[in-house]
């Protein structure tokens, strides 16, 4: 339980932290402004033409009479308005890191400056950077959908559905949206999303203290564009816990588990360098 409050802690030393680096609280604000207008404008969109669209992919609905016509593509409409809007929530902070890579990139470091040690940078190109993240956020949204069509069918359950299910579901939106923010810090670290995803669940109660909190407050209409630059601040200090830089417990530590120990490698006489997935023709990594 200590570490659910120690990644709440995170969350709001990253908050107080923007909170007193005014100019990065702005500079912080900015993707997210510019992805909610976007979002905004498509749903706009959206919200004009789904009657277009439902009457388009529903010929075969002409010809019914009254009011049947009217109700069956009243309801689809509405289905794909609601299915554009959760698309919008759940890929808004991933679209925004994608958006305000170079910011978000730029305050973590500044968090880590602040709290001393050194400067992790990645060394790539921001092109490559950017491959990376949309790929990243990719695989992960793919996994948050898998979550949610589970969730979704256990959630018909008498009582469990109604009561255990949405726990569940914002634990796992909580811990994959750590992640997602985590990533800001951890990419510059030079680690893959595989890596990440062993990181966070090493301290588990950790990441969920931090996470959980957040896609709480994300309900609140037009948070997540204010809180985003605290949340890359208190997500750039969670990656310094979880990694041991600020003198905490590693996660094998964390857990009561012997760190591993080091084992001699084997001679290799053509050792492949570290990659991260690439985009079509793009091959190692930039000389230092």
């Amino acid at each position: 339980m200590r570490d659910l409050a120690k990644g709440f802690r995170h969350l709001l030393a990253g908050q107080r932290w923007v909170v007193r680096n005014g100019r990065w609280f702005g500079i912080g604000l900015l993707p997210g402004l510019i992805t909610l207008v976007l979002y905004a404008g498509a749903l706009v969109g959206l919200g004009y033409g789904a009657d277009d669209l439902t009457a388009w992919v529903t010929p075969f609905a002409d010809d019914w009479a009254s009011p049947w016509q009217g109700l069956f593509r009243g309801f689809l409409t509405a289905l794909v308005f609601a299915l554009g809007l959760f698309l919008a929530v759940i890929t808004f902070t991933a679209v925004t890191l994608i958006v305000g890579q170079p910011f978000y990139e730029s305050l973590s470091e500044e968090v880590d400056r602040t709290e001393g040690g050194k400067v992790p940078v990645s060394g790539l190109p921001l092109w490559r950077e950017l491959w990376i993240s949309a790929w990243d956020s990719l695989r992960v949204l793919l996994r948050v959908l898998l979550w949610g069509v589970l969730l979704f069918a256990l959630g018909f359950i008498p009582v469990a559905g109604q009561t255990v299910v949405p726990v569940v579901g914002f634990c796992v939106s909580g811990f994959f949206l750590a992640e997602e923010l985590t990533a800001v810090a951890l990419q510059r670290r030079r680690m893959r999303l595989k890596d990440r995803l062993v990181l966070l669940r090493g301290r588990r109660l950790l990441t969920l203290g931090f996470g959980v909190p957040l896609a709480l407050a994300y309900l609140v209409p037009f948070a997540a564009v204010f809180l985003m630059p605290g949340a890359v601040a208190g997500a750039t200090l969670l990656a310094r816990e979880l990694t041991g830089e600020d003198g905490g417990p590693l996660p094998a530590e964390a857990s009561g588990q012997a760190p591993p120990q080091a084992q001699p490698l084997p001679p290799q006489p053509h050792p492949q360098p570290y990659t991260h997935p690439q985009a079509p023709g793009a091959s190692g990594l930039p000389k230092d």
